[in-house]
């Protein structure tokens, strides 16, 4: 999967889960760019992102990312065949 094909997926993961359907994720992307991103809808984004992609993280691999891109990088390192 592609790096623009996970962000596309988790743009929509975002917006449904926040309902806000005017969220654009980039890979700079904080928990400060989007307003309702707080640390409660993060626990549910993760593990909406865990169930979206099939895969599971750890809770030192969540507390370590500081922007969509990092997550990014961690979901196509999971999807990887040699993960």
């Amino acid at each position: 999967m592609t790096e623009a094909e996970i962000l596309e997926c988790l743009t929509s993961l975002f917006r449904e889960s926040l309902d806000d359907d005017t969220i654009e994720l980039e890979r700079d992307s904080t928990t400060e760019d989007v307003e309702s991103w707080d640390s409660v809808s993060h626990i549910s984004l993760m593990l909406g992102t865990e169930e979206l992609f099939g895969i599971k993280f750890s809770a030192a691999e969540v507390g370590g990312l500081a922007n969509v891109g990092e997550l990014v990088n961690l979901i196509q390192r999971r999807l990887s065949p040699e993960s």
